[in-house]
């Protein structure tokens, strides 16, 4: 794995172990040699991921659309900022640069970001990994969700399987590092 999309919050939350955890898992990063691919902006979780790899020498790729660059206040301290069009063309762009895919704690964006990247997946689209850091198990009932959907047969327990899980930034490298893909035949068994 050399590079790494992770979506987060921009904003920082109450919890300073979220903000704790995003700085560890920007240093592992840096010690790694794994470039950091993530949504641009210089505020929130997104800011302190990104600025934690770059003060300890690492390199940080941002994606972040035009009409969110004064929003979001895009940071222009990147190593590459990659300003798009649309949102769609943000999370191609993240996508098509990155070998993984790791999601923090963070609100509806950072969920729809995920789910997206689970249902191309699903699709046959990639099979690159992913994974959630569930940091004070902040997504422990996203979780619950996940398993109910299953239960209820509107959701395939492969599908579920596919999305892992990491307590810890340490942890959440390993499952991604030593990721593998599924079947292969997500599209064909989602339908049956």
């Amino acid at each position: 794995m050399k590079r790494l999309a992770v979506f987060c919050a921009s904003s920082e939350g109450r919890n300073p172990r979220i903000k704790a955890a995003a700085e560890q898992l920007g240093r592992l990063l840096v010690s790694r040699g794994i470039t950091l691919v993530y949504g641009g902006a210089s505020r929130g979780i997104m800011r302190v991921i990104a600025d934690e790899v770059l003060k300890n020498g690492g390199r940080v790729i941002g994606v972040i659309p035009r009409f969110l660059v004064d929003v979001e206040i895009a940071h222009r301290g990147l190593n590459e900022l990659i300003v798009t069009e649309s949102m769609h063309e943000r999370k191609l762009k993240m996508f098509e640069l990155s070998d993984a895919f790791a999601a923090l704690p963070g609100g509806i964006g950072t969920l729809e970001e995920l789910f997206e990247i689970a249902t191309w997946a699903q699709l046959n689209l990639h099979k690159k990994p992913m994974a959630v850091l569930n940091t004070d198990s902040y997504y422990r009932y996203l979780f619950k969700q996940l398993d109910h959907m299953v239960a209820e047969g509107l959701l395939k327990s492969f599908m579920r399987e596919e999305l892992k899980v990491a307590t810890g930034p340490e942890e959440l490298l390993k499952i991604l590092e030593t990721h593998e893909a599924g079947n292969g035949n997500f599209l064909k068994e989602s339908l049956v």
